[in-house]
């Protein structure tokens, strides 16, 4: 009885014996399906020499298909990032106004890279400005609220003061918990670009800031001739 319901219950196995009895060099044509199959060898309570080189062979290989896929993944991110740091850039080259290079800046921010904060802060007079999305301070007033900001050479990520959160985001400031920021400067310093998020640790000191100070090259090289 035992035996009739085991048959019953492996109608599968039934099936695949059968189709290896009938193709018999399937395993020489799929080495991919032999390398991860466990075979035994007749060696009693040791484990064969044989066995073993197989079983770390696999574990290697197992290994070695982790780390491509992982590389692969990192190239399709990479070329990801690649098309739209292109398209960011060819707007910003194509920008007419200045309206059009905040817009291209905020568009790419916002939809492409779905950062949660961002905002372009220039300095100079707002009433000489042209009126953009961007937020418009003197260059007084920038020293007095994120000197530390603007006086350094380099993107600066970390959590700061809600005035200077404030100062960067407006009304948004308060619900910003970390920043990475950096001053737009070339042959005079232009303003400052930053970009938050809602979790204090997700911009860090210890982070790269590559992409962020890329896009501050470019922008250094185009707002000259849309401020003078």
């Amino acid at each position: 009885m035992s035996k009739e319901v085991e048959t019953e219950a492996d109608p599968i196995e039934k099936v695949v014996r059968e189709f290896l009895r009938d193709n018999p060099d399937f395993l020489d044509k799929n080495t991919d399906i032999l390398e991860t199959m466990v075979l035994r060898h007749n060696s009693g309570k040791a484990v064969s020499l044989v066995e073993r080189q197989v079983g770390v062979m696999r574990n290697r290989n197992k290994e070695m298909r982790s780390r491509l896929d992982n590389m692969l993944q990192t190239a399709k991110e990479n070329d990801l990032l690649f098309e739209k740091s292109k398209r960011l850039v060819l707007n910003l080259l194509e920008a007419k106004t200045l309206g059009a290079l905040v817009e291209a800046v905020y568009d790419s921010l916002g939809k492409d890279y779905g950062i949660e904060f961002y905002s372009l802060t220039l300095f100079g007079d707002e009433k000489k400005l042209p009126r953009t999305m961007a937020r418009i301070a003197s260059t007084e007033k920038a020293n007095e609220r994120v000197g530390t900001l603007i006086g350094a050479n380099r993107a600066v990520c970390g959590i700061l003061r809600e005035d200077e959160m404030v100062f960067l985001f407006g009304e948004r400031g308060v619900q910003v918990g970390s920043v990475a920021a950096v001053p737009l400067r070339y042959d005079s310093l232009y303003g400052i670009l930053a970009v938050g998020n809602s979790d204090p640790g997700f911009y860090k000191s210890s982070m790269g800031t590559l992409f962020l100070s890329y896009i501050a090259e470019i922008l250094n090289r185009v707002l000259p001739n849309h401020l003078k």
